[in-house]
């Protein structure tokens, strides 16, 4: 016979994991904190795994939680998309967004400037950064809903992710790709795909230096169209004033990228879970043509 995860469970594990605590919970979900520890051993029964622990004060997922937590906010994020088909979605109040500006911001944009005009009572505040300070707004609670590059270390609230694998590219009539050492453009230092240019020219004992470093993507863009070095870029951000490196001409494949929509779900208002929906959608059928979706997760991943 096939177990059931029932949704109230997961949702209340998703808001202690999500606020820190089952009192916490207890003040969001109005019930009490012995009602939400309940609910965390009937969890753990049902998963025959020890979802949560406890050092002092302190409340950590454990590996097992972290893998559960992926998929339950798959199942949430699937089960309030069903019950807002049925039912009128209130689109008023704030939704605080980040998108970054090392993705394609552009296409992003157009899809919350349309929700924007489809729902004039929701008021909408959006940050363009770089992911990583994205994701520190997120849990700083800055923001509400973030588009923004997986880090193997930031993948808490990721509901809905995305691969892509990056290209080489450099400025159509230049020859940076030829230059020892090889001038490199992108952003700062914790930046994905500066990671992955420099893995992969580490691994053929290759030089390289930093010619040109900007916090967002139209700088990168800039200065690989007029010559100043290459760089690494998703297919959806290449210009026509640029042209690709592949094996043939010396250069290795790089590493995917994950894309991925975060949210904490007690702190999200219900028009932002409207616009989650639409990107979603929007950036699923965007993939299609770019991307490997990656809803699933895997052993250690959330």
């Amino acid at each position: 016979m096939a177990t059931n995860l029932p949704t109230d469970l997961l949702r209340s594990f998703i808001t202690v994991a999500d606020l820190g605590g089952y009192t916490r919970a207890g003040e969001v979900l109005n019930r009490s904190q012995p009602a939400i520890s309940l609910q965390m051993r009937r969890l753990e029964e049902l998963v025959d795994a020890q979802l949560i622990a406890h050092d002092g004060r302190q409340l950590n997922l454990t590996e097992a939680g972290e893998i559960l937590s992926a998929y339950a906010r798959q199942i949430l994020h699937l089960n309030d998309d069903a019950i807002a088909h049925f039912r009128p979605t209130d689109s008023s109040g704030t939704i605080r967004i980040g998108l970054p500006t090392d993705y394609a911001v552009s296409y992003l944009q157009e899809v919350v400037a349309r929700f924007a005009l489809e729902h004039p009572e929701a008021k909408l505040e959006i940050c363009c950064d770089l992911s990583a300070n994205l994701l520190n707004g997120l849990h700083g609670n800055q923001i509400n809903l973030a588009v923004a590059l997986v880090a193997e270390d930031k993948k808490q609230y990721l509901v809905h992710a995305w691969e892509e694998r990056p290209v080489w590219v450099v400025g159509k009539t230049s020859h940076a790709d030829k230059e020892v050492p090889l001038p490199l453009v992108g952003h700062f230092e914790n930046c994905e795909y500066r990671k992955r240019m420099t893995a992969a020219l580490k691994n053929q004992d290759r030089q390289w230096r930093h010619a040109y470093t900007s916090p967002d993507i139209s700088g990168v863009q800039d200065a690989v169209e007029m010559g100043l070095g290459l760089t690494a870029l998703t297919r959806a951000t290449l210009t026509g004033k640029m042209r690709v490196l592949n094996k043939a001409d010396g250069f290795p494949e790089l590493e995917k990228i994950r894309i991925g929509l975060f949210y904490k779900l007690p702190r999200m208002p219900e028009a932002g879970r409207e616009l989650a929906n639409q990107l979603i959608e929007n950036i699923d059928r965007a993939t299609d043509r770019h991307f490997t979706r990656s809803t699933h997760p895997q052993k250690g991943r959330t």
